[in-house]
């Protein structure tokens, strides 16, 4: 499996905005097992996206498909920039088959 942590920045005051339209582009990705939008807990403006994926190369081809590229042509306006990112290796948990 392949994970990826990350965190977003959106424009001030978009965040709702943002994540509303993350969460609604994230479902019918092959090869997709988990994708969690979550708010940060101190910086108002921030949001954390986790992902898992039955390989990396799933996610490779997502970001080719029409749905995530017209949910990034949407998401760019609201977008100021992007912090952390780590990738992972997830071995398990509640809730990912493998």
């Amino acid at each position: 499996m392949y994970g990826l942590i990350g965190k977003i920045r959106s424009v001030p005051g978009q965040r709702d905005a943002l994540a509303s339209l993350l969460i609604q582009a994230s479902s019918g990705m092959p090869g997709c097992l988990s994708y969690v939008v979550a708010l940060d807990a101190a910086e108002a403006d921030d949001l954390w996206v986790t992902e898992v994926w039955d390989s990396s190369a799933s996610h490779r081809a997502s970001l080719s498909l029409p749905s995530v590229q017209q949910a990034i042509t949407k998401a760019k306006p609201l977008i100021v920039g992007f912090g952390e990112r780590f990738e992972t290796k997830p071995i398990g948990g509640y809730g990912l088959s493998t």
